[in-house]
């Protein structure tokens, strides 16, 4: 039965990593049931584990629903969350390896030439982008913790983000917070990295009022 549930948890996770679910959408279980060929059992303890990490709300006549943060609370994820990718960029730079050096060099150029051919045209390929790079530093932290805490405080606020790079320059000033976040953890300049980390992350009011907006 664990592997049954720890299965549509991985299932459920990868759809929201994909978009394929958004805030306050319903998860569906009877999909889920149907595509695993699984019981309806493992789908509500995966649902109730990912309830426990805030990642679903289930609700008695609507079921489960992706988490669909208030103001209030985008605020509070982001806050945190900034602080949380600020220390695995300080760590990275501690702990960087040559391999992984190598990965994040490749992936801040994809960003820069993504950023240079196609500008915010193609948001969602830029997202995908991202998302390697923000991977790359948290795998370089060496802290599996902290890895799984930014992975659960991302999935709540993905569709948000991806929302960001529609707007124009979003794409190429993103690109260019990954240069410089990059050096600084090359060049092993800690504090200067999470400095740098924390504010690719600071968000005004008014930025989220229209994320939220945007998916809305």
């Amino acid at each position: 039965m664990a592997g049954q549930t720890d299965m549509v948890i991985e299932a459920i996770l990868s759809a929201i990593d994909r978009g394929e679910i958004g805030p306050g959408e319903a998860v569906d279980e009877q999909a889920l049931i149907a595509k695993h060929g699984v019981s309806r059992t493992p789908v509500r303890e995966a649902l109730i584990r990912l309830e426990a990490t805030g990642l679903v709300q289930r609700h008695a006549r609507k079921g489960a629903l992706l988490f669909k943060p208030t103001l209030e609370e985008f605020l509070g994820i982001i806050e945190v969350h900034a602080r949380l990718e600020a220390q695995a960029a300080g760590l990275a730079a501690r702990r960087l390896t040559p391999d992984l050096a190598r990965e994040l060099e490749e992936i801040v150029e994809a960003c820069e030439a993504h950023a240079v051919e196609f500008g915010s045209s193609r948001p969602a390929e830029y997202y995908q982008l991202n998302l390697r790079f923000h991977e790359v530093i948290a795998l370089a932290s060496g802290n599996p913790v902290l890895i799984e805490l930014i992975k659960t405080n991302a999935r709540k606020l993905m569709a948000y983000y991806r929302a960001r790079y529609r707007y124009p320059g979003s794409v190429e000033g993103s690109a260019k917070e990954h240069r410089a976040i990059a050096t600084l953890i090359a060049e092993h300049r800690r504090e200067e990295a999470e400095e740098a980390m924390e504010a690719h992350f600071n968000y005004d009011r008014g930025t989220v009022m229209d994320l939220l907006a945007a998916v809305n």
